[in-house]
């Protein structure tokens, strides 16, 4: 059997590990990157993540049939994929192996190559970045009519009538990606409302949302899911009590990801694993093992590409740099959900300000703003939503964002932004934005606090 030794190895080519390998191949080091499939150089993101879905979500709002929008997502994919793939495999010390790695011991990898030819691998540095895959219920089988949400958007056609089980922000982007393509969407969800990581009155307003665009939303989890051949039958308790079943084209299982470490021999090596299953790593991401760190979604952390790429980042400082950064640097993170309109949000919610003994108006001011005030959102007809903004009254830092409007996934930068350089929020309040924006609101929400109203 051949065996190679290289400097730096690289399980998987998602976000991180990609820019990683590119950044070491760029300072003249070897590196060499083993991705599964060659359908997934670049990452879930590129391939069937964030950009596939949003580029379905934004052709559904412009009314183009799913037919026809599958195919332009798919031609975007295969650029950006090969655009990834010669990002790395360009490199003169660059090596990229399609195939499947596990681990032999703590330094030593045993690869499948997708030919079938069997080698073994030593790497001095080995950096593991799998990221993570669908969460699948207990006694549910994938198929053509139960899918995930990659296999739902190669759907042939978008069906007729669609459940997703889940009413997370992955569930509740494609109820409303499929509604734009005129599917009849149920969303099963077992929780008491949706979005529990959100204020009420937040998750109040997207749930009528919800509901006026057709989304049906039942509060409960199906007990199974069967496809009987034709149609896939789902069986659940309603409010009475009764055991149902109705019958949908399609089901998609939005039941949450996790850390994609089965496969790589981690019984065979002192790599610890977290009870969640995630690869444990410290502050700087490294693991158990001297010379082994995880990045991305497999070590247990948000599961954010831009997290991904700040993972790099901490890599990199203790490769390249002086070792200061962490993890416990991470400050103001932004997330975003593709709603119609976006729903963005950074910091700490209402709720999570009042569980940590802090009063309204007290301690801390609520400035709030219908999104039908803003004037671009009436420029753009869809003046559904809120700003919500929360400041601390001694400190006059912005504690927390939520805003559901029209460009919400932009605008949440900029508070972010304030909050990591720790600026009082007038600073926002009193900035000359360009007109018509949304931005612009921040002139006005951060006028006067609620209460002051």
């Amino acid at each position: 059997m051949e065996h190679y030794s290289f400097t730096n190895v690289i399980i998987g080519f998602g976000k991180g590990g990609k820019t990683l390998a590119k950044f070491l191949a760029g300072r003249g080091e070897e590196v060499l990157v083993i991705e599964r499939s060659d359908q997934m150089y670049g990452g879930t993101c590129i391939n069937v993540g964030c950009l596939p879905s949003k580029n379905l979500i934004l052709n559904g709002q412009k009314g183009l049939p799913f037919d026809q929008a599958t195919v332009k997502r798919e031609r975007m994919t295969e650029q950006l994929r090969a655009k990834n793939y010669h990002m790395v495999a360009d490199e003169e010390t660059a090596t990229v192996m399609n195939g499947t790695a596990s681990f032999l011991d703590d330094h030593t990898l045993a690869v499948k190559l997708a030919n079938g030819k069997d080698l073994q691998v030593t790497g001095e540095r080995i950096f593991i970045n799998t990221g993570a895959r669908p969460n699948i219920p207990a006694g549910v089988e994938l198929g053509p009519r139960i899918v995930t949400s990659k296999e739902a958007m190669e759907l042939p056609t978008n069906p007729a009538s669609l459940a997703i089980v889940g009413g997370g922000h992955i569930g509740l982007e494609f109820a409303g990606m499929f509604s734009s393509y005129g599917s009849r969407v149920t969303v099963f969800d077992h929780h008491q409302r949706l979005l529990m990581d959100q204020d009420e009155d937040v998750a109040a307003l997207v749930t009528k949302d919800l509901i006026d665009l057709g989304i049906t939303i039942v509060k409960t989890k199906p007990s199974s899911i069967v496809d009987d051949g034709s149609q896939v039958q789902v069986t659940y308790r309603n409010e009475a009590g009764e055991s149902v079943s109705a019958s949908f084209d399609a089901v998609l299982l939005a039941t949450g990801r996790r850390p994609n470490t089965e496969g790589l021999g981690l019984e065979n090596t002192g790599i610890a694993v977290t009870q969640r299953g995630a690869i444990a790593v410290d502050e700087h991401l490294r693991t158990s093992v001297d010379g082994v760190w995880a990045l991305g979604d497999v070590n247990g952390g948000p599961q954010f590409t831009y997290i991904s790429l700040d993972d790099f980042r901490i890599i990199r400082d203790q490769l390249a740099g002086e070792g200061k950064r962490t993890t416990t640097d991470r400050f103001a993170v932004p997330s975003s959900t593709f709603l119609t309109p976006p729903l963005a949000h950074v910091g700490m919610t209402e709720n999570q300000i009042r569980q940590s003994g802090l009063e309204a108006g007290k301690d801390y001011l609520v400035f709030s703003l219908p999104a039908a005030a803003v004037p671009k959102a009436r420029v753009m007809e869809n003046q559904r939503g809120i700003y919500k903004i929360l400041v601390d009254k001694s400190s006059h830092e912005i504690l927390g964002a939520t805003i559901y409007a029209n460009e919400a996934h932009e605008i949440i930068n900029i508070i972010a932004l304030a909050m990591k350089g720790h600026l009082a929020y007038e600073l926002l309040r009193d900035m000359i934005y360009t007109h018509p924006t949304m931005a612009e609101a921040l002139n006005d929400v951060l006028a006067k606090p609620a209460e002051s109203k």
